[in-house]
């Protein structure tokens, strides 16, 4: 199911090299359908969005937009267990992300210079979400509720009709839960092109976040510079550290929960010890029987995964940052000894009972992560993808002019004369 290698660094890097190449550029097909779609919603606003909506989801409502009172009828068709688990991951999500809000400030000098910076949540978001067999809940709440804290004045949600005209219960819960405050049955390129440009009916917004498939990321993609996005994901990834007190049925569940994702998604063991290794695959074949995407699993694992036996965990932590990865199990006796030492990831599990499920869903941190090795310089959806930031300066007429001979030099080296003449004239 899984292959097992030695791990030394050619062998690791050469495994990287593939994994990358695992998802090659958009096809041209994909990139002109998407590039007609986003050109017809400019155009032609809603009469375009139904148009699509008809012709990709097999139906579209009347009203695009679904109401308060729609919205809180189909919450109310939720099993009320699964409601109070999305409240209490609601909680966790919301007092992670506050954390990480930022203050606006003024720094004013005795000389009376101030500067500072003003730091606002922005006016609109737009928020898509997959329906369907890629209808996930919890991502709602991991895209929502960091713009809520940041300060957002308004979110706007997208997400499929359906074809059987009924959007997803559990997303419509989840939408409430969060506090989404508009919310239009929309999906694909035409929901992506309508909230860049906004039509009748759909508010244009100033940056869109949330996974979609490959056309709403290629729209994602062609419509930046018109808005804002968070982030091109690709297929799912986890890379597990493991030293010998890992227990292999544990590390076989935690590798197939993300290969379940995606037959392009990959899951990795890099492991000191052969005889783990050797029984992770032997735990991987018995659970495997009893899962229900057991065929997408092992077409995963099969093709992008890999058990890897390497040397000592030094070697493991540095393939770990070679390959940065969007989700890095430390299953270890000590996992915060390697903690400084891991410098890409899109987000750690320390210990044996931090798997990675604990995170798409209910710990806090936000699941939105860099994926393909973007985790060497992307980090995690958060509050400040939120907010816009501006500066600001206020100086004095004396200060200026003790500045003004040093910003003239300046300007003129840079044979920018205007810019110089701009103090000059300050200074009759």
């Amino acid at each position: 199911m899984m292959r097992m290698v030695n791990g030394d660094r050619k062998t690791c890097l050469a495994f990287i090299e593939e994994l990358k190449a695992r998802v090659g550029e958009t096809g041209q097909a994909v990139e002109t359908a998407v590039a007609e779609i986003l050109q017809g919603v400019k155009l032609r606003g809603d009469e375009a969005v139904k148009e699509y909506s008809r012709k990709f989801d097999g139906w579209t409502p009347e009203n695009l937009e679904l109401s308060r009172k729609e919205m809180e009828d189909l919450c109310g068709q939720c099993d009320p267990a699964f409601l109070e688990s999305l409240k209490k991951a609601a909680e966790n999500i919301r007092t992670f992300h506050s954390r990480q809000k930022q203050q606006s400030r003024i720094d004013p000098m005795e000389n009376g210079i101030i500067t500072g910076q003003r730091v606002r949540g922005l006016h609109r978001v737009g928020v898509y979400v997959p329906g369907g067999t890629a209808g996930y809940p919890s991502s709602v709440l991991m895209n929502v509720i960091p713009a809520q804290v940041a300060g957002v004045k308004e979110i706007v949600m997208a997400t499929p009709p359906g074809r059987a005209g009924k959007p997803d219960k559990n997303i419509i819960a989840a939408a409430l839960i969060a506090g989404v405050d508009r919310l239009f049955l929309v999906g694909g390129a035409q929901a992506a092109a309508a909230l860049a440009y906004g039509t009748q009916t759909v508010p244009k917004v100033d940056k869109i976040v949330g996974p979609g498939n490959i056309f709403v990321a290629t729209a994602k993609k062609q419509l930046y510079g018109v808005v804002d996005i968070d982030m091109i994901a690709g297929p799912s990834e986890i890379l597990i550290l493991a030293d010998e007190s890992a227990d292999p049925e544990y590390l076989a569940a935690d590798l197939m929960s993300q290969a379940e994702h995606d037959r392009l998604a990959s899951a990795i063991l890099i492991t000191t010890s052969k005889k783990t290794a050797g029984d992770t695959l032997a735990a991987l074949s018995r659970q495997i029987e009893t899962l229900s995407r057991r065929e997408i699993i092992e077409d995963s694992l099969e093709r992008f995964g890999a058990v890897i036996v390497c040397g000592s965990m030094e070697e493991a932590v540095e393939f770990a940052n070679d390959l940065a990865p969007e989700h890095l199990e430390v299953c270890c006796d000590n996992p915060f000894d390697y903690l400084g030492k891991l410098h890409n990831a899109g987000s750690l599990f320390l210990g044996h009972y931090s798997p990675e499920p604990l995170g798409d869903y209910f710990a806090g941190p936000n699941h939105v992560l860099p994926t393909g090795g973007t985790a060497r310089f992307f980090s995690p959806l958060s509050v400040d993808d939120f907010v816009k930031k501006m500066s600001f300066v206020y100086y004095p007429k004396e200060e200026l002019l003790k500045a003004a001979d040093d910003i003239i030099r300046l300007a003129e080296t840079e044979e920018l004369t205007a810019h110089a003449n701009s103090i000059k004239v300050r200074k009759k």
